[in-house]
Formats: structure tokens, sequence, C-alpha cells
């Protein structure tokens, strides 16, 4: 049965909504993307596996495989994208369309139109001939909970040895990034008339001492950790939000701050989060306040390939670039959790990525189908 077409796949994939968000009345599922990849997949004689995750209703991962043995390829993508607001479109989100040797569209390049590519580059190529599996992942919810590469982690399949993940990266590899958390810290005082500051505890005070604390943190952080690799060699913490209070003559009972942290490669999250627990208790504890630190969510470790890892030479020798840093975060460390030495690399460029008007360059496609195919006959058939 003859595949689609290259631009046939990227609107179909274009015009199935799969926006994943942390707010219901965002959240759909990504069913509709699935089943396209799913009749694609079948269709070119891969075993195909729906997998739906637990707790997630309406939410399924995508496991597409061929051929057999030891080692093998794994490409992979999220299927989700990330919300949008339409009034900063000049068209349709849901509708691809070309202009400007272009392709708009959401999702065009973060990250459905890598599977479009993907599933075009096999058509160039025998699978009949392949001595090692190839297999396809496409994933839920990458850019909200990541609960589609934790549920692959949790099942522990084994998928392979080398993995790209198709992030737009303008098809230069990369294999390192920081990870991030989001923190939350909320201080309980007591509410009181201002006119007398005995009459209660102040959390909006407290919140001072917690800042000063969190940006001596931060200075040591930088002291003691560094990587030349990154454009910002060091780690991160951003206070982000900051609510307290209600009105200028009560002393304030509750005081909340929000910040993240990007650590570098080396720097585990949850040693991270004892650090601040235990600073700020010592900061806060003749205060009278009641501190309490909440993670907004689970947070992303940073990622770190090997160098040497055979998937990270074949990207460089075949794009020409060495492999490099970002400080955003992927899916990436979850495979490396499986055994899979991984590459983040794939068309477009992350400066469309999340932006009214997003889109993937034609002038992509061609060398990313040639990436694609060089490494599928490298580490599935040669």
């Amino acid at each position: 049965m003859k595949q689609p077409s290259l631009h046939h796949m990227m609107e179909r994939l274009i015009g199935a909504p799969s926006v994943s968000s942390v707010s219901p009345e965002w959240d759909q599922s990504n069913a509709r993307v699935i089943d396209h990849l799913a009749e694609w997949c079948e269709s070119a004689g891969f075993k195909v596996e729906h997998l739906p995750i637990e707790g997630y209703p309406g939410k399924f991962n995508l496991v597409a495989s061929i051929g057999s043995g030891p080692d093998g390829l794994v490409l992979s993508g999220h299927t989700d994208t990330v919300p949008y607001d339409d009034s900063r479109w000049q068209t349709d989100p849901f509708k691809l369309v070309e202009r400007d040797d272009r392709w708009y569209g959401l999702g065009t390049c973060d990250m459905k139109g890598f599977f479009a590519v993907v599933l075009d580059a096999l058509q160039d190529i025998d699978l009949g001939k392949l001595k090692h599996p190839l297999i396809l992942i496409a994933t839920a919810d990458e850019e909200s909970s990541m609960c589609g590469a934790k549920a692959l982690v949790e099942t522990h399949q084994k998928l392979g040895r080398h993995a790209v993940i198709g992030e737009p990266t303008g098809l230069k590899p990369i294999r390192l990034h920081k990870g991030i958390a989001m923190e939350a810290i909320r201080l309980h005082g007591r509410s009181g008339h201002s006119s007398d500051p005995a009459l209660g505890v102040n959390a909006l005070d407290g919140m001072h001492l917690v800042l000063s604390e969190l940006l001596t943190w931060r200075s040591e952080l930088q002291q003691r950790y560094r990587n030349p690799l990154f454009a910002v060699d060091v780690p991160t913490v951003n206070l982000g939000h900051i609510h307290g209070g209600d009105n200028p003559n009560r002393i304030c009972a509750q005081c909340e701050l929000h910040f993240d942290i990007r650590p570098l490669p080396g720097m585990d999250l949850d040693t991270l989060r004892d650090e601040i627990d235990r600073r700020m208790g010592e900061t806060l504890a003749q205060t009278g306040l009641r501190y309490e630190r909440i993670a907004l969510f689970e947070g992303i470790p940073a990622m770190d390939t090997a160098a040497d890892s055979p998937i990270v030479r074949a990207a460089e020798a075949l794009t020409g670039y060495s492999a490099g840093a970002v400080a955003f975060g992927t899916e990436g460390p979850y495979f490396n959790q499986m055994g899979l030495e991984t590459v983040i690399m794939g068309p477009g460029s992350i400066e469309q990525a999340h932006q009214p008007d997003e889109f993937l360059a034609l002038d992509q496609l061609l060398p990313a189908k040639r990436v694609i195919g060089e490494l599928v006959r490298r580490f599935c058939i040669d």
C-alpha cells in the first residue's frame, strides 16, 4: 500500500488538535494524531501498539516496530502542542498553509512535522533488509505532564539501544540539556492591625528573608557548578512570581513565591529541593512563620549522553556539527533511563516553537530526510 505524500501527512497531523496543558480548559486528547500515525505505520509494515496512559484519560503513546534482533534505532517525538492564541495567528493554526517557502501550522516544527518527515524518508528504504529493529515512538503530553515518556519508563520496555528525538534543533545534534523544576514557597503568618506589629506575624517580612537566602544560594550554586558547553554555563534560579497580603493596613498573613531552577547535568533535583528546605528551615526558625514548599510539577532531569556514544558520533558525522547543549528540557533523560543512548535532533528551529505563526522552513525537509535515512541504514541495515 502506497504511503500518502509528505504534504498530506503534514496536513492531517496539523489538522488534528492535540493541545496538552495543566489547565483543564485547554487540555485535549491526542487520539486522532495517534490514529493517523498508526494507520500509516501499519501500511508500511510496522507492528503497532496503542498504549493508553493510566490516569490520563484520552492520552496515548504509540510504539511501532519493524525488524528484530539486538540494538536497533528509536525515532521518537511527542504528539501534543502547546495552547495557542488564534487572534495572534495570521492563519488557522490547524490548517497547513504554505507561504514564503514555509509550512505554517501549530505543530509544524514542534513537533508533529518530524513524524511526517520520518515516514516519508522511510519510503526510500527497503525495510525488508533490516538487520536490527527500527522503532517509531509517539508520546503524549511532553508539553505539560511528561506522562507519555514517564509511562514508557514505567513499562521497562527494551526499545533499542540508540534514539533520536526529533525536537526542532535545525538538524544540529544535542547531547546535553539542563533540567528544570518549578517550585513554590508559601509562608503562613498571622494577620493583625498594622498599628502594632506584635499583633501578628508578617509573612511578607519573612519572604524578604527567603528571597535573600535564595539569592545567596543561587550565587553559591553558580560558584560550585559550571559547564562551558552551555551558552549559560551555570545553573539558574529565576524568581518569577510573588503575591501576598490583601491590604496596606493589615499585617500580611500569607505570602507565596514561585521560581524555577535549571540545573546542569550532574545536579539532582531532589537534592536541590532538600537544600532549599534545610536552608529555609534555618533562616525562618525564629520568625514564628510556617514554611511550606510545593513542587509545581515533578520536574525534568538534566540530560547527558556520552560524547563518544555511537548515535552522537553518527549524528555529528552526518550533519557536520559537533553535538551541543541547550537550556530547554526534552524527553531525552527518560529515554536514557531506559538504557537508550539519546540525541536530540530534528528539523525546524526552537525559535519558532511556542510562537504564533509557527512554521517549518521547506529547505529543512530534504536534509532531514537524508539524515534520517542514513541513520536507519547505519543502525538497522549496515
